[in-house]
């Protein structure tokens, strides 16, 4: 028996965008399209993807956007917004982590209270110190497992067990963009140790997904995207082709009915045609002034990387991204705390800083939320002279702009800052409140997949209404 001829699959007249996906260049198409997810969901009882474009929130919100100032590693809170003059005076003494042989170690850097606010902060902050009066520091942070991948996938999305969606892809499942041209949610160089959970959309249609952008390359801003550029065709044929692709997918609705799952796939395509065009010049810094540059710390060392992350941040902002995300690693510090630590900070504190006063000048940072903070803290004790281990159990966050009360701290961790003792927020609470400055009920937004409604905060987690001005 001959084989039956794989091109007799193609019926003139009747082709769907389905068949065609399934039969063309030996079915691959078709493969892209189940690997995004979007099919899956058509046996779960899953909402219908309701698009990109902007939908009211819940309530009133207080925050338009978000950027997250993510320090992977677990920075010390005890040696930056969390002063403990209790372990000064006994560094040397024995400490209380698991184990035994921990003497507790006092922080060899200094604090000082600034602002009206009084706030501690280390020396180590000498820019942000200045900011001090506009954060809202949360110290009593806890979480539930003290090693670094369960933690910081945790903190992305609500849970360390299972795959579930990012922040970035709630907030934009959520609220939609405000510019069809860019992506709703971008990760500046997100760790790549964690794969792509940090900013995926797991059981959320694909279009939802955080958009990656890795280190900045001065001379070509542009290659820090990938396959930002069409190296095949040429602008008008990829109009074409793109008109030909939704030209079929109108005749197959009108013959089937909705198929929402795949509008989501043909949209997050049609995005990538209309970045080629804004995106290079919202990455290419050239057009800021010198002065600018110069406030931020590109260009020099140890900012300049994380400078030109935080000068995007607020490019993004400004050309309406909804959720930005700014990575800076390396913050494990179980050795080398005093030298490691000054040199993290030094690379963070004059960009942060200025990116405050940038969001604030141009009228921005009231209605965009600022946050900073890692997967967790440090332990007071150690087994090392000169490190801090894993803590879960207390650590910092900081807020600023986007609702926010500020000049607060939030909470207390014990004398030593081995734990939250007054007012406890889980990162459950911490992803309710932030949804709430969106105007996002974080009990309502749901997602149904596998037979039952999922959200963020999964069946725990609370709105801190302390924290909301």
């Amino acid at each position: 028996m001959n084989p039956p001829n794989p091109c007799n699959c193609v019926q003139s007249g009747s082709l769907s965008r389905r068949r065609l996906l399934q039969t063309v260049a030996a079915g691959f198409g078709w493969m892209a399209f189940g690997g995004l997810g979007g099919l899956a969901r058509g046996s779960t009882g899953a909402d219908p993807v309701p698009g990109l474009g902007i939908r009211a929130p819940h309530f009133r919100p207080r925050a338009r956007r978000v950027i997250f100032l993510c320090m992977q590693g677990g920075p010390s809170h005890l040696d930056t917004f969390d002063y403990k003059p209790a372990l000064q005076r006994d560094a040397g003494r024995p400490g209380t982590s698991r184990g035994g042989g921990a003497s507790l170690i006092g922080s060899p850097f200094s604090f000082r209270q600034h602002g009206q606010s009084g706030h501690w902060i280390s020396e180590l902050f000498p820019h942000l110190a200045q900011h001090a009066d506009r954060l809202c520091v949360v110290r009593s942070m806890h979480t539930d497992i003290p090693n670094h991948p369960q933690a910081f996938i945790q903190l992305h999305t609500g849970s360390s067990q299972f795959v579930r969606p990012s922040m970035g892809a709630w907030v934009l499942y959520g609220l939609g963009k405000e510019n069809e041209n860019l992506p709703g949610f971008i990760t500046l160089s997100p760790p790549l140790q964690f794969g792509a959970q940090t900013f995926g959309s797991a059981f959320l249609p694909a279009m939802y997904q955080g958009t990656r952008i890795g280190a900045l390359r001065e001379n070509n801003p542009a290659a820090s995207v990938g396959n930002i550029r069409n190296n095949l065709l040429d602008t008008p044929r990829q109009q074409r082709q793109l008109d030909l692709l939704q030209s079929m997918n109108s005749d197959y609705l009108a013959a089937t009915g909705d198929h929402s799952e795949i509008e989501g796939v043909i949209e997050s395509y049609e995005l990538a045609f209309r970045m080629q065009s804004e995106v290079p010049g919202l990455l290419d810094l050239n057009g800021e002034s010198a002065a600018t540059l110069a406030r931020y710390g590109v260009g020099q060392a140890p900012t300049d990387g994380f400078a030109r992350q935080c000068l995007l941040a607020r490019r993004f902002a400004e050309a309406g991204v909804r959720f930005i995300e700014v990575n800076h690693g390396g913050w494990d510090q179980h050795q080398n705390l005093e030298s490691a630590l000054t040199r993290n900070c030094r690379a963070i504190d004059q960009p942060i800083a200025a990116l405050l006063s940038d969001l604030d000048s141009r009228g921005l940072l009231e209605d965009t939320l600022v946050v900073w903070g890692g997967e967790f803290g440090r332990t007071p004790d150690s087994r090392r002279a000169d490190g801090r281990d894993h803590n879960s159990k207390g650590f910092t966050f900081w807020m600023a702009g986007g609702g926010v009360r500020p000049g607060i701290a939030y909470g207390s961790t014990d004398d030593y800052g081995y734990q939250a003792v007054d007012r406890p927020v889980h990162v459950h609470d911490l992803h309710a409140t932030l949804l709430h400055l969106l105007g996002l009920d974080h009990e309502r937004l749901t997602y149904r997949f596998g037979g039952r409604d999922h959200r963020l905060t999964d069946v725990k987690g609370g709105v801190v209404r302390g924290l909301v001005g």
